[in-house]
């Protein structure tokens, strides 16, 4: 088992910046794609989008075209920790942020993410 606490989410206005942070227990960090996802608040988890994911290397890293060039995906592994750098918010970046973690990233509804976090919230206004 993997588990995964989301943090960093919060009120920015348009043009902001913001880095959640997604803290991993439980099995070796490294065997592990990272990733993040969001969807709107009270939506169901069969409508998150898909947002950033970083090998278990480091090296490669995807980016979903509405988000490529503002956010920026890494992880620590001394600290068990993958990070989403959220720069140029939008309001349409509203959303809950989910962190997860897979063997390999897949399509949706799952991604083939098999653990997941409960998300932290960011909202951007106008």
């Amino acid at each position: 088992q993997v588990q995964l606490v989301e943090s960093g989410g919060d009120l920015v206005q348009a043009g902001g910046s913001l880095r959640l942070s997604c803290a991993a227990s439980g099995r070796t960090f490294s065997n592990y794609v990272m990733g993040w996802f969001r969807q709107a608040p009270g939506s169901a988890g069969s409508e998150r989008k898909f947002v950033a994911a970083i090998g278990w290397s480091g090296r490669n890293t995807f980016y979903a075209d509405s988000v490529e060039g503002r956010f920026t995906i890494s992880r620590d592994y001394a600290k068990n920790t993958a990070y989403l750098q959220m720069n140029s918010l939008k309001p349409e970046d509203t959303a809950v942020y989910l962190c997860a973690a897979g063997t390999e990233l897949k399509e949706a509804p799952n991604y083939g993410m098999d653990y997941w976090g409960k998300g932290t919230l960011v909202t951007v206004s106008s």
